[in-house]
């Protein structure tokens, strides 16, 4: 059996029970539509802070393909200065509540924050996408084994403040493999159940660019935790790096599209991406050539 055979069948059937008896099935890879409730975010700042415009967003967002909608209210972008809980909330909150109403599509709260992810989930949400994969906040794996929903964790050097300030690794795919090992670890032994555990290697996040290209190369060996792989590399940075450096990132959708496919290929099991419709098509595209196989 060829490798991309097995790498489509190692999350093959495997059911996110949510809340309200709905499910997340990983039958096919599945697609994280990005909303960022932001001024400062790196890509799309500004453009959905009033709510009926981000839920507006969430909507077409589904419409176009999206699986999952992934709500944060905190630039995560490099150099970002953090937000209190508070402000945070007043971002998120509304907009979860009213897209709660208006559909059951699977949400996100990207937060590190135990107050903010609590209050989300009260409020709609039904995943905890948690950039420092339950490190920030003390209360969050609480939150996260109370509730008992899936939680991404995700690899990152340092904060988002000073992640790019020199990051350096001696084996980058390794000290990632290392530290899930450690996490999923600590995950376990605090009443969080390994079945609700999805893994991140943090495109972007404190890497440089030929880490963040090795691994979305090696990306099958994170496969060996027998957790759904999520990749987030939609208008990241080292995108632009490999061409014309100025280009804005709403302009690195082909980069982006290059990279979700490669990821696929690969093993990812869920894309996170701002440019929905193209995505999915892609993506169809390679199921399509896969059911060929």
């Amino acid at each position: 059996m060829s490798k991309l055979i097995l790498n489509r069948l190692a999350a093959a059937g495997k059911v996110f029970r949510l809340k309200e008896e709905r499910e997340l099935a990983m039958t096919r890879p599945l697609v994280m539509g990005v909303l960022n409730v932001t001024p400062d975010s790196f890509s799309d700042g500004r453009k959905f802070l009033n709510v009926s415009d981000a839920v507006e967003h969430a909507l077409a967002m589904e419409k176009e393909g999206a699986d999952i909608i992934d709500i944060g209210g905190e630039s995560s972008r490099p150099g970002a200065e953090p937000v209190t809980a508070q402000r945070e909330m007043e971002r998120v909150l509304p907009v979860i509540a009213k897209l709660r109403r208006y559909t059951a599509i699977p949400i996100s709260i990207d937060t590190y924050k135990a107050s903010t992810a609590r209050a989300a989930l009260a409020a709609g949400a039904d995943i905890v996408n948690d950039i420092s994969a339950l490190r920030f906040d003390p209360d969050m794996t609480e939150v996260v084994a109370r509730a008992r929903v899936p939680v991404v964790l995700m690899h990152m050097l340092g904060s988002p403040r000073d992640m790019q300030d020199d990051p350096s690794y001696e084996d980058c795919v390794a000290e990632i493999g290392e530290f899930f090992e450690e996490r999923i670890a600590w995950c376990t032994a605090n009443g969080i159940d390994q079945a609700n555990i999805i893994i991140d290697p943090g495109i972007g996040f404190g890497k440089r660019l030929s880490d963040n290209l090795e691994i979305l190369s090696k990306l099958e060996s994170f496969k060996r935790f027998s957790a759904p792989l999520l990749v987030g590399a939609s208008r990241k940075s080292f995108i632009g790096m490999l061409g014309q450096s100025d280009k804005p990132a709403m302009k690195r959708i082909g980069g982006s599209i290059a990279a979700a496919v490669t990821a696929v290929l690969n093993g990812a099991d869920i894309v996170r991406a701002h440019d929905l419709e193209q995505t999915v098509e892609a993506l169809r595209v390679v199921e399509a050539i896969r059911e060929g196989l």
